[in-house]
């Protein structure tokens, strides 16, 4: 009979595991720290999943492989067996841990939510530094590495303490904390009514009047001149300058109506390119803020600490290089002097990623601006402008705009009737389905990806830019950006189509509108193909694409993003169920599958829609499956208006959506490759949303005394 004792593991194996789980673990703490901080700039650049799956896996895993090592380093430094050499090289290796906690310089957080968890992170530097001074103070008095490891911890708890602070400035409180004006007590109201008390009682004629003055009389103290914008440099310092002011928006704040009236009469002067390079640079700034380091590295403290850090590092590694090490074991030799090179390496590579940034410009004063510092910064951040009005025609064009761009530079778009055709014909949910990741499988199979054109951009600007000169006072303002596809629709000409907008929550809205829109995008084609023509007109073809990718775009908020459209759309599934139920059936009775779009279309707009579909199927369900065949239908019969009209109500329902949207959910997003909608977001703000700003207007009192 096998003794207690007895493991079913065997011996050889588990000495193996004994041997190296301690030197194993510590290598893949700093292979994720390496991995890290050369890939997490990623998350802003793309939106793909199967991207931005092993960034958040590498973060998941990297504390806790440091946490895990500290923890064995502990319990061997226990065994009284390791006591001597290789305990004081046990301790030696426990600092290293701290800098890996402390995390690269380029993520402190997945998502925002995680900022608000530095109270644990503070708790978790004291327990681990604890944990690190234990393990230190069990090797004395016969450590040889004492000086070494005293530098290397204190290397350790200053990384560890940027990471906490970095993530307390990009919490709510942190951000409070920075973006609430100073208190303004006001006048010295007790000494004013004592004057105005002894005038009084001097029997003197004194009169008190109070004196308005007007926010609208205070001169912009802001400048951006015009060809400034072509200074890269100069970009990213005003966008700078707006950041400053606008992510106060982020925690719910307000601004003056002074900040609206400096930044609309800015940005009301500004082309559509000049405004996308000021919004993109400005939500990079933001992105950094939130996720990264960079808030207190780049302080005059942060680079004083910075220097500490590495001098300690480097001073550490010289230690025990003129260290005899005979006595150690040689692959503990070689992992000690890869955790002192890959500690240097990566704080060489954070200050080159310092120095190649967007914060440097913005710290560079204007005499360093034609130093060759200068003049390769503004090169590099040349590379990073936005350049979607040019299409990449070579690998490394694409490589390059991929490695320097500050977001996805695309669209993401879904298409209901493909993914109806397709789904429909399942059975049975798929095992990946049962395991509750249906959301990701559809993401992965049915989003697709399109580039973010300048031609795109330009429209959206216009109608926004043309639409903001109205802006002038609350009441029109509120009505402006109101609007959700009624506004275009008050003119005459179009108001027949109204009740396909102002009967309908704004959720139905844009499943009516997407539908409409794909019907109407396949009678073009057919009617092309039939006549033989390939081309449309120009204006034709251009608003037809910007509606096709509006409201594709905007079903995939509205599928994919529920997060982000729930305080717009509210709780929009009974809304997709009822019309994906309804569409399925009519697709199935009629055998229609995967490929079919172009004829599903057209068995759908032969259908007889002379009586309103809600008399036929009742109130109690939400479905605008034929209501959007009875809009297509009306639509086509604007002719070459349609695809404007289109195209002009997708703005109104996109700006609706940016307008409504939790402010924090814009920011949740610029670590996912960025979207389109917070881009609109932006520029509404900086063309001045009154409900984002308050009108503070000045009253002083003013003595007079008569003659």
């Amino acid at each position: 009979m096998d003794s207690p004792t007895d493991s079913p593991i065997p011996s050889s194996v588990m000495k193996i595991w004994d041997q190296w789980n301690l030197r194993g673990i510590i290598i893949l703490s700093l292979s994720l720290q390496t991995f890290l901080i050369l890939f997490a700039p990623l998350r802003k650049r793309t939106s793909n999943k199967l991207m931005l799956m092993p960034i958040w896996l590498a973060y998941l895993l990297a504390d806790w492989a440091a946490s895990c090592a500290v923890g064995l380093i502990s319990s061997r430094q226990s065994d009284t067996q390791n006591h001597g050499d290789y305990g004081d090289l046990l301790a030696f290796w426990a600092p290293f841990l701290l800098l890996h906690l402390g995390g690269p310089d380029t993520i402190i957080a997945i998502a925002l939510e995680d900022n608000a968890l530095w109270p644990r992170h503070l708790l978790g530097l004291l327990f681990q530094a604890i944990a690190a001074l234990y393990i230190f103070v069990q090797s004395l008095p016969r450590n040889k590495l004492w000086i070494p490891t005293l530098l290397l911890f204190l290397a350790g708890i200053i990384k560890y303490v940027e990471r906490t602070r970095a993530l307390y400035l990009a919490s709510v409180d942190g951000l409070k904390e920075v973006m609430l004006r100073k208190p303004k007590p006001g006048r010295d109201y007790a000494k004013f009514m004592e004057e105005y008390s002894s005038k009084k009682a001097a029997n003197l004629p004194v009169e008190m009047h109070i004196i308005e003055h007007s926010i609208m009389d205070k001169p912009n103290a802001y400048r951006l001149e015009r060809d400034g914008m072509d200074d890269n440099v100069a970009v990213v310092r005003h966008a700078y300058h707006f950041f400053q002011i606008f992510k106060a928006l982020i925690i719910g704040l307000k601004l003056s109506f002074y900040e609206r009236k400096e930044s609309r009469a800015i940005f009301l002067e500004r082309t559509s390119q000049e405004a996308l390079n000021l919004v993109t640079a400005e939500l990079n700034f933001m992105y950094e803020s939130f996720y990264t380091k960079v808030a207190v590295v780049h302080s005059k403290l942060g680079y004083i600490f910075r220097a500490i850090s590495f001098c300690a590092v480097s001073v550490a590694l010289f230690f025990f290089y003129k260290l005899e090490k005979h006595d150690f074991h040689r692959f503990d030799i070689v992992i000690t002097y890869t955790l002192l090179y890959g500690a240097i390496g990566l704080d060489l590579m954070a200050v080159f990623i310092l120095i190649f940034s967007d914060w440097t410009a913005v710290a560079m004063s204007n005499s360093w601006r034609d130093s060759v510092l200068g003049i390769v910064l503004g090169a590099y951040l040349n590379f990073k402008r936005t350049r979607c009005s040019k299409k990449a025609t070579s690998c490394l064009e694409r490589t390059r705009r991929f490695l320097f761009r500050r977001w996805s530079e695309s669209v993401s778009t879904f298409n209901l009737i493909d993914y109806l055709l397709k789904e429909c014909t399942k059975v049975r949910p798929t095992i990946i389905d049962l395991l509750g990741l249906k959301g990701f499988r559809e993401k992965m199979k049915y989003v697709s990806h399109k580039p973010f054109t300048m031609g795109l951009w330009d429209f959206i600007f216009e109608e926004l830019k043309y639409k903001s000169m109205f802006a002038a006072d609350p009441q029109t303002s509120n009505k402006i950006f109101s609007a959700r596809g009624d506004g275009i629709l008050q003119d005459n000409e179009f108001s027949g189509l109204l009740p396909f907008v102002v009967d309908f929550n704004y959720a139905q809205s844009l499943l009516l509108w997407h539908i409409a829109t794909d019907l109407c995008d396949t009678v073009d084609e057919n009617n092309a193909e039939d006549c033989g023509c390939r081309e449309y007109k120009a204006d034709d073809h251009g608003y037809r694409e910007y509606s096709k990718t509006m409201s594709g775009y905007m079903l995939y908020l509205l599928v994919m993003q529920t997060t982000m459209m729930s305080s717009v759309a509210g709780v929009a599934q009974i809304e997709l169920l009822d019309t994906c139920a309804e569409a399925k059936s009519f697709f199935s009775k009629r055998k229609l599958g995967p490929g079919k779009h172009k004829e599903a279309c057209k068995r759908f707009l032969e259908v007889n829609t002379e009586v309103k579909p809600v008399f036929v199927r009742g109130r109690g369900s939400k479905s605008v499956w034929f209501d959007a065949c009875i809009l297509a239908k009306e639509l086509e019969k604007l002719g070459v208006k349609k695809w404007r009209l289109i195209s002009k109500v997708w703005v109104e329902l996109l700006s609706y959506a940016a307008t409504h949207c939790k402010a924090n959910s814009h920011a949740e997003f610029l670590g996912q490759g960025g979207e389109l909608v917070t881009f609109v977001w932006l520029l509404l703000s900086h063309f001045g949303i009154w409900e984002q700003f308050v009108v503070e207007e000045e009253l002083t009192g003013k003595l007079i005394v008569g003659k």
